[in-house]
C-alpha cells in the first residue's frame, strides 16, 4: 500500500485508503449511469496513484459496476484490460484480485450471449480460454460446463445443452462456481424450459425459502417463478412471489428481465391494469440498449401485454411507451412486435439457427393462465369496449327462439321467482315487436318491465293493471295496482300509497271472500301493504305504528301458511312476512327473537329453492349475532349468505360480506384465512368501483394478516397501496395510523429503516393530537429506533428524547426506562460521547430505583419493575466495557472494567431475586461477570462465576432433571468452555 489517505480538495483521490473508501462508497449507492460514471472517475484518481494494485481495483470496481446496469456492453474493455495486465505481471495481483479476475470469466463469457453483435466463435474462443486458465489455476471445471450450457441453451443446441448441464451438475462445487442462489435460478430455469415446472419449483424452494440468497436472488428467482406457478394452477404462491420479488426488483436497473417476468405474470394473470403501471414506472427500459438480450425480453413481453389489451378492446386506450411520443394500445403493440422480433433476428443471425425468434414469437402469444388473479393491491378493471351489433336485430330474428317458447320461458322463470325473470320478458318484448300478443302476454311484459324500472315504473304497473283486468284477472289486477302503491311509497310518498292500498286491501279481501281471485293475488296485495307499513315503520318508530304493521304482517301470514304447496312466491311469502317480523322485534329492542325470526326467515328462502332472497337476511342475522356475542354463529351466517348469493351477488354486496368475514375470522386467530376474505373484499370492491372506500379498508385488513404471518413484503405493498386511499374522514385516523403503523413495521423488517422511521414518524404526528398518548409514545419509540438502525443517530437521539417525555407524562416507567438506555447507546457511538452514555444509563438506574422506591405495586407490576432494573444494571455494565477507548492506558481500561464488573454484578444480584422466573437472566450476567473477571486476571472468580451457571441448570424445573433447552445447552457450553481457559491459566 502507497500513498496518503484522504481526498483532496476537488473531492479527487489523494491515497489508497481514500480510493478503497470511495469505491465502497459507490458500491452502495443505487444502480445506474450515475454509479457507472463515478467508477470512470476513480479509475482515473486511480492511475494517477502510480500504484497497479490501485488500478487493478478500480478496474475491478467498474466492471462490477457496469455489470449490475444497463450498461453490460462497457465490462469487456475493463477486463480485457484486467486480462492484459494479469498476463504481463501476475504478480502485481493479491489474492482477491486474482480470485476476482478469474470469478469475472464468467460473466464475459456468458455476457457476450447478450449481445448480438459479437460473433459465436469469440464466445467459443472464450469459453476454451476459460476452461483452459481455470485447468492451470486448479479450478474445478464446474463454472466452465455451466457457462459451455448456457451458449448451447441460448443457441438452441438442446443436445449439448443437455450435455453440459449434466457435466455442470456432476462437477465439484469449488471456489469458481456460482453461489448455490444463482445454480439454483439457473437449473430451475432450464427445467421450466424444458417443460418441467415442479422439478423447477423443487429446485427454487431453497432460494424462495431464504436458505440462499445473494445479490440477485430471491429476486430472479421469485420473477421466474411466476409463469410456471400460474400454469401448475398454484394461483396463492404465483400472487404472492409477485408481490415479493416485484419489491425486490424495483429499483434495480439491471434486472429488466426480472421486471419483464412480473410484466408477464400482469398479462397472463388479468392484472392488465397493474402491468401499465409497471411500464410507466420503467420508461428507460423501452430504451436502454445496452444489454440487448433483457431488452428484447421487455419489448416481447410490452408485446404481449399490448395485444391483451386489444383484444379486450382496448386497442385505442393511451399506453406508457418509449419517449417523444403518446401511444395508443394498439400502436404499442405493433411497435413492440417489430423491436422484439428484429432484436430476435438479429441474435439468431449471429447463432446461424432461429431459436431466439421462436422463443420470442411464443411468448409474445401466450394465452391469459387465469381470467383474474387478485392481488390485493389497488387496480382498475380494464373490460372489454361495448360491441354494438352491425346487424339490426330484426335481421337476427329467424335464429331466435320462437316467440311462444320465450314467454313459456319468461313465465317460468316469474312464476319460480328466478334472478333473470325481468331480462327474460325483456326479450320477449324485443322479439314480439310487431306481433299482437294477448292481454295477459302484455300485462306480464308490462309488470315485468315496471319492475325493472323501479320508481319509474308506477304507470307502467297501472298499465298492467288494466291488462290483466282486460285478461279477466281481477285478482292480478288488484296485486299490480298494489305494487304500483308500494313504488310510491319507496320514492317517499307513503300516506299516499297507504291510502291507495287501504282501498285495494278491501277490494281484494272482497273478492277473495267470494271465490273472484286466489290466494297468491291476495297475498300479493296483502304483502304490498305490509311492505308499505314497514316503510311507514322506518320514518316513525311509535308502538301504534310498530304494531299496525306487525299485525298487517301476520295478515299474510295467516293467509298463505298451510296453504303453499309448491307454490313458490306463497312459500317466499311466508319468509318474507318471518323477515319483516325479525325487523319489527330488532326494532322493539328484542335482539334474540330477532334473530331466531332472520334465522326462520333465512331458511324459508332455502327451502323454496330460492336462496339468492336469503342473502340479505343472513346478512342481517350476522350483525345481530355479533351484537349478542356469537362469533362463531355470525361467520355461519356469512358464509352462508356469500354461499346463498352465489353468482347473483352483486359484487358490492360480496365484497361487504368477504370483508365482515375478514374481521370475525381474523378475531379468532385464523389469519390465512382471514386474510384470503380481505383478499376477495378488495377485489370485489375494485370490481364495485368503491377501490377508494370500501377496497382501501380491504387493503388495510388484508395487510395486517399479511403482517401477522410474517409474510413482510406482501404485505407491505398491500399498506402502500392502501395509504393514498385511506382518509381520516372516509375511514377515520385510526385506520391511517395503523396502516402507516404497520407499514413501519414491516419495513422495519426488510431492513428498509429510513423509510420506516418516516412511516411511523408520520403516524406519531397524527395520534399526536389524540387525548390518549400512548400511541403517540409508542410511534415515537420505533421511530426512534428505525433512526438509529438507518445510521441517523442524532435524529434517533431526538425521538427517543420526545418518547421519553411522553412515558413520564403517561406514568410509564419502562417505556422511559428504554429509551434512556437506547439514548446511552447511542451516545456511545459518537464521538467524545461516553459521558454523557454513563449519565443516560446512571439516570435509567435512577429511574428504576425511584419507581421501586415508591408506593409497592401489584406483584406481578413489581417483578417487572425488578426485571426492568436487572436489564439496566446488565446494559450499564456493557456499556461501560465497551466505551474503553482502544489507546487507553492499562490503569484506565482496568478502572473501567472494575466498573462494568459492579454493574453486571448488580445485575446478578437483582436478577437473582426473582429466583426462578429470571433464570435465564441470571445465568447471561453471571457469565458476563466471569468473562470480565477473567479479563481483569481474576481467574478463580471467572471460574466461581463458570460453576454457578453450571449449577443453576443443574435441575431448575423440581423434578431434579437438568434443563434441556436451547438457552440451557448454550448457557452449560459457554460455562464450560469459561471453566476450562480458567483452569488452563491457573496451570
Amino acid at each position: 500500500m502507497s500513498g496518503i489517505d484522504g481526498l483532496d480538495g476537488n473531492h479527487g483521490v489523494t491515497g489508497f485508503d481514500a480510493l478503497r473508501r470511495a469505491m465502497a462508497e459507490n458500491a452502495e449507492e443505487p444502480e445506474g449511469p450515475a454509479r457507472n460514471a463515478r467508477a470512470e472517475q476513480l479509475l482515473a484518481e486511480a492511475e494517477k496513484l502510480n500504484t497497479p494494485l490501485a488500478v487493478i481495483e478500480a478496474l475491478g470496481h467498474q466492471l462490477k459496476v457496469y455489470n449490475y446496469s444497463s450498461e453490460k456492453a462497457k465490462m469487456f474493455v475493463p477486463f480485457a484490460r484486467l486480462l492484459r495486465m494479469w498476463d504481463e505481471r501476475p504478480e502485481d495481483f493479491d489474492e482477491y484480485e486474482t480470485h476476482s479476475l478469474h470469478w469475472v470469466f464468467k460473466w464475459m463469457t456468458t455476457g457476450m450471449l447478450d449481445q448480438p453483435h459479437i460473433p459465436l466463435a469469440a464466445m467459443e474462443k472464450w469459453l476454451g480460454e476459460m476452461e483452459q486458465r481455470y485447468r492451470l489455476a486448479g479450478h474445478s471445471e464446474r463454472a466452465v460446463r455451466s457457462a459451455e450450457y448456457s451458449v448451447a441453451a441460448h443457441v438452441g443446441d438442446l443436445a449439448r445443452a443437455e450435455r453440459a448441464y449434466a457435466a455442470w451438475l456432476a462437477a465439484d462445487r469449488d471456489a469458481m462456481a456460482d453461489c448455490h442462489a444463482c445454480e439454483l435460478h439457473e437449473q430451475g430455469w432450464w427445467q421450466a424450459q424444458r417443460g418441467r415446472d415442479e422439478e423447477a419449483l423443487d429446485l427454487w424452494a431453497p432460494v424462495l425459502e431464504g436458505e440462499f440468497t445473494c445479490a440477485h436472488e430471491p429476486h430472479a428467482v421469485l420473477a421466474s417463478s411466476l409463469t410456471p406457478l400460474l400454469r401448475l394452477g398454484r394461483l396463492d404462491e404465483a400472487r404472492a412471489n409477485h408481490l415479493r420479488g416485484f419489491r425486490l426488483v424495483r429499483s434495480m436497473e439491471s434486472m429488466r428481465s426480472a421486471y419483464a417476468d412480473h410484466v408477464e405474470f400482469c398479462a397472463l394473470s388479468g392484472n392488465e391494469a397493474r402491468g401499465l403501471e409497471l411500464l410507466a414506472e420503467r420508461p428507460a427500459y423501452f430504451t436502454d440498449d445496452g444489454h440487448p438480450r433483457s431488452r428484447l425480453d421487455f419489448t416481447a413481453v410490452v408485446a404481449l401485454l399490448m395485444d391483451r389489451l386489444t383484444e379486450l378492446g382496448l386497442g385505442d386506450q393511451p399506453v406508457p411507451g418509449p419517449a417523444g411520443r403518446s401511444w395508443s394500445a394498439a400502436e404499442l403493440a405493433a411497435h413492440a412486435r417489430a423491436e422484439a422480433l428484429a432484436l430476435a433476428a438479429r441474435f439468431d443471425e449471429r447463432n446461424g439457427t432461429v431459436h431466439v425468434s421462436e422463443r420470442a414469437r411464443a411468448r409474445m402469444a401466450q394465452r391469459p393462465l387465469v381470467e383474474r388473479l387478485p392481488l390485493g393491491v389497488r387496480a382498475v378493471r380494464t373490460a372489454a369496449a361495448v360491441v354494438v351489433p352491425s346487424v339490426p336485430l330484426t335481421a337476427q330474428e329467424p335464429d331466435l327462439p320462437d316467440l311462444s317458447a320465450l314467454i313459456a320461458e319468461a313465465r317460468r322463470l316469474s312464476d319460480t321467482l328466478q334472478p333473470n325473470a325481468v331480462e327474460a320478458w325483456a326479450a320477449v318484448a324485443r322479439a314480439a315487436k310487431g306481433v299482437e300478443l294477448d292481454p295477459r302476454d302484455r300485462a306480464e311484459m308490462a309488470d315485468h318491465e315496471a319492475m325493472d324500472l323501479g320508481p319509474e315504473g308506477t304507470e307502467l304497473f297501472e298499465r298492467a293493471a288494466a291488462l290483466y283486468a282486460e285478461a279477466g284477472d281481477p285478482g292480478e289486477s288488484l296485486a299490480a295496482r298494489a305494487r304500483a302503491a308500494y313504488i310510491r311509497a319507496l320514492a317517499g310518498d307513503v300516506d299516499e300509497a297507504l291510502t291507495v292500498v287501504a282501498g285495494l286491501y278491501d277490494e281484494v279481501l272482497a273478492l277473495y271472500s267470494t271465490d273472484g281471485t286466489g290466494v297468491r293475488q291476495t297475498a300479493s296485495v296483502l304483502m304490498s301493504r305490509a311492505r308499505i307499513l314497514m316503510r311507514r315503520v322506518h320514518e316513525a318508530e311509535e308502538d301504534a305504528v310498530l304494531s299496525e304493521a306487525e299485525q298487517a304482517v301476520r295478515e299474510v301470514l295467516a293467509l298463505v301458511e298451510g296453504r303453499t304447496g309448491d307454490d313458490v312466491r306463497l312459500a317466499a311469502r311466508v319468509a318474507e312476512g318471518q323477515a319483516m317480523l325479525a325487523e319489527l322485534a330488532a326494532r322493539a329492542g328484542d335482539v334474540e327473537a330477532s334473530a331466531e325470526l332472520f334465522t326462520w326467515a333465512a331458511a324459508g328462502f332455502v327451502e323454496a329453492g330460492l336462496p339468492w332472497f336469503a342473502v340479505e337476511y343472513e346478512a342481517r342475522l350476522a350483525g345481530l349475532l355479533h351484537h349478542l356475542g356469537d362469533p362463531a354463529g355470525c361467520e355461519r351466517a356469512l358464509g352462508a349468505a356469500l354461499e346463498h348469493g352465489g353468482p347473483h351477488l352483486e359484487a358490492i354486496g360480496r365484497a361487504q360480506l368477504h370483508l365482515q368475514l375478514a374481521e370475525i375470522v381474523g378475531g379468532r386467530g385464523d389469519d390465512e384465512e382471514a386474510a384470503e376474505h380481505a383478499l376477495e373484499a378488495a377485489h370485489w370492491a375494485d370490481e364495485a368501483g368503491e377501490g377508494p372506500a370500501l377496497g382501501a379498508l380491504a387493503r388495510h385488513q388484508l395487510g395486517g394478516f399479511l403482517l401477522r404471518q410474517g409474510r413482510w413484503a406482501e404485505a407491505a405493498e398491500v399498506l402502500e397501496s392502501a395509504l393514498p386511499d385511506l382518509s381520516a374522514e372516509t375511514h377515520g385516523d385510526g385506520a391511517v395510523v395503523q396502516t402507516q403503523w404497520w407499514l413501519g413495521d414491516c419495513l422495519s423488517e426488510l431492513g428498509e429503516h429510513r423509510e420506516a422511521a418516516e412511516r411511523r414518524l408520520q403516524a406519531a404526528e397524527i395520534a399526536r393530537h389524540w387525548p390518549e398518548q400512548h400511541d403517540h409514545a409508542t410511534l415515537a419509540h420505533l421511530a426512534a429506533e428505525s433512526l438509529g438502525a438507518a445510521g441517523l443517530p442524532a435524529e434517533a437521539d431526538r425521538a427517543y428524547a420526545r418518547a421519553g417525555g411522553l412515558w413520564r407524562e403517561l406514568g410509564n416507567v419502562h417505556g422511559l426506562i428504554r429509551s434512556l438506555r437506547a439514548r446511552a447507546w447511542l451516545a456511545l457511538r459518537a464521538e467524545d460521547g461516553a459521558d454523557t452514555a454513563r449519565e443516560l444509563m446512571t439516570e435509567a438506574v435512577r429511574e428504576c430505583e425511584v419507581a421501586l422506591g415508591g408506593t409497592r405495586a401489584e406483584e406481578e407490576a413489581w417483578q417487572r419493575l425488578v426485571g426492568e432494573l436487572g436489564h439496566t444494571h446488565r446494559q450499564f455494565g456493557d456499556l461501560l466495557a465497551r466505551s474503553v477507548p482502544e489507546d487507553a492506558e492499562d490503569d484506565s481500561i482496568r478502572a473501567v472494567l472494575e466498573a462494568s464488573l459492579a454493574q453486571v454484578v448488580e445485575a446478578i444480584v437483582v436478577f437473582a431475586s426473582l429466583g426462578d422466573d429470571a433464570l435465564d437472566a441470571r445465568t447471561g450476567a453471571e457469565l458476563a461477570a466471569g468473562w470480565l473477571a477473567a479479563d481483569l486476571s481474576r481467574p478463580a472468580e471467572a471460574a466461581a462465576r463458570a460453576r454457578a451457571v453450571l449449577d443453576a441448570y443443574g435441575g431448575t424445573d423440581g423434578s431434579g432433571k437438568a434443563r434441556d433447552d436451547e438457552t440451557a445447552r448454550t448457557r452449560r457450553a459457554e460455562a464450560e468452555q469459561m471453566l476450562g481457559l480458567m483452569e488452563e491459566q491457573k496451570s
